[in-house]
């Protein structure tokens, strides 16, 4: 079975939602994006730099994106790192994954 790729089209729904999202949060809070094969990478622009705060995994579904935070201590992300403040606002959906994002690192 072929994995499933993130496509310009499903690339952009996701701008879609992400400037959405953008639009309910302060400056200091938005997100931006990046991508590389399956992953969506979503940090928070500051000083001209992408500060990582978590990273999807595309599964086919828009609905269903596999969750890894990224942890500082580490430097790297996790995707077996539930402990954290707005992990029970994952959902599989990348609203949810922000809005995780948005407790484990407020600005």
């Amino acid at each position: 079975m072929a994995k499933p790729k993130i496509t310009a089209e499903v690339k952009d729904e996701i701008e879609a939602i992400v400037a959405r999202f953008n639009q309910d949060v302060p400056a200091y809070s938005r997100y931006a994006t990046r991508y590389r094969g399956v992953y969506l990478y979503l940090g928070q622009e500051k000083r001209g730099e992408l500060w990582p705060i978590c990273r999807l995994k595309y599964t086919g579904d828009m609905q269903q994106w596999e969750f890894a935070i990224y942890k500082y201590s580490d430097e790297r992300y996790d995707s077996d790192e539930w402990f954290f403040p707005g992990a029970g606002e994952v959902d599989g959906s990348i609203e949810g994954a922000m809005r995780a994002g948005l407790q484990a690192y407020p600005q």
